[in-house]
């Protein structure tokens, strides 16, 4: 009879659960690596977001550097849909089918993600952390695989009305919208946040992504006698819309969603004095704002920025978005451990109550569970200076 040493023995009945738990693994996962897909408009007329799966993938090389999560080196296989949902739908399923990725991580865009919606569900790979507020995403029922991330649209335009009816109840806006259900959920909040009085709305006109100017629309919004204008475009069009008020001489009081509300990407494309008094939301700290010049959480962001994706726009909101999305996810797989099934990161991912990456606005927290997939719900109120955006009002939301 062979005997066992005391000191096994003892390994063995102290070991914690999880490292005595079965390692247990879906596609795309294994002992050496975790494969995330990833698709983005790196080029069309969306482009200004293709950075943000650049800092992701700039994020993970660093993460990999320093050894990977739970000692897995992270693959980051991200494809270009030019913001066509055609080609997102063709580029998702060749992550899942081809690549045999362990989920779809940051898909941008709100045609593009509705477009896979269906499909990621009907497959049960993880649709996680959508790079879209829309408020469908939080539908943890009917699209049990598929969670958003950002604050969500309809609750900003609400915001932006509450805003109008406290500083000017006699308003008349009008509104800019891409005519999908991005701008359509935008403008779905403006109005439910009105209520009774939607028809301080004077004007709605809308624009099609394959347009070359929004020029005409914001020629047709001054004419209206508009003198609140809701801008809601992604940011090529902002910047056009910012720049075109400006130039005819338009002056209304001017809410940017926060989707385009990045100084390198649209205010300066702008022209950054003709964004003066622009007000928008903010959920991370703004690398711009002197506030945040020593902050350890902001000075390391820089450090990142300085030797994994050093040709990055400092000046560009997108970059710190992506940082921090990517270390959302850091968290999630994290708590996966080595159960790295597409189920467990679901539930992981649902699991976040209080989570709070240090690059976000201090009193702004994640919060997740099995019934609730809107991650970050509370913003606060910024407005453009000329050189950087000041948060003024208390933190707005849960």
């Amino acid at each position: 009879m062979k005997l066992v040493p005391i000191a096994a023995l003892l390994a063995v009945a102290f070991a914690s659960p999880a490292a005595l738990a079965q390692k247990k693994y879906d596609p795309g996962a294994n002992d050496k690596e975790i494969r995330i897909g990833n698709t983005n408009p790196y080029s069309g007329p969306a482009s200004a977001y293709g950075t943000i799966g650049k800092a992701i993938g700039a994020y993970f090389k660093m993460v990999n550097e320093q050894g990977g999560i739970n000692g897995r080196k992270v693959v980051w296989v991200s494809y270009d849909d030019g913001y066509s949902p055609p080609k997102t739908v063709e580029m998702a399923r060749k992550l899942v089918e081809q690549d045999q990725v362990l989920m779809l991580f940051q898909t941008l865009g709100t045609p593009g993600n509705t477009a896979i919606h269906k499909y990621m569900n009907m497959k049960k790979v993880p649709q996680s952390f959508v790079a879209t507020g829309a408020t469908k995403w939080n539908d943890a029922r009917n699209f049990p695989w598929t969670i958003g991330w950002q604050p969500n649209y309809q609750t900003e335009g609400r915001i932006y009305a509450q805003h109008i009816l406290q500083n000017n109840p006699k308003a008349k806006i009008g509104i800019l919208y891409q005519n999908d259900d991005y701008g359509k959920d935008y403008l779905k909040g403006m109005k439910d946040g009105l209520g009774d009085k939607a028809s301080m709305i004077v004007k709605e006109v809308s624009y099609e992504v394959a347009d070359p100017t929004v020029d005409s629309q914001i020629v047709q919004l001054q004419a209206s006698g508009a003198d609140t204008f809701f801008n809601i475009t992604t940011p090529k069009f902002a910047a056009q819309a910012i720049r075109k008020a400006y130039d005819i001489g338009w002056k209304p009081t001017h809410y940017l969603n926060n989707v385009s509300a990045s100084i390198g990407s649209v205010l300066k494309p702008a022209g950054l004095e003709k964004a003066v008094g622009l007000i928008s939301t903010q959920y991370l700290k703004d690398p711009l704002d002197e506030q945040w010049k020593d902050d350890a959480s902001v000075k390391a962001w820089r450090d990142f920025m300085g030797k994994y994706y050093p040709e990055g726009n400092l000046a560009d909101a997108s970059n710190m978005y992506g940082y921090t999305v990517a270390q959302t996810l850091h968290q999630v797989l994290k708590q996966a451990g080595n159960n790295l099934t597409r189920d467990n990161v679901m539930k992981q991912a649902a699991a976040l109550k209080g989570y709070r990456a240090e690059t976000m606005l201090p009193g702004i927290r994640i919060s997740t569970d099995a019934g609730d997939y809107a991650p970050i719900e509370s913003v606060q109120l910024i407005r453009f200076d000329g050189q950087q955006w000041k948060r003024f009002g208390s933190i707005i939301g849960k």
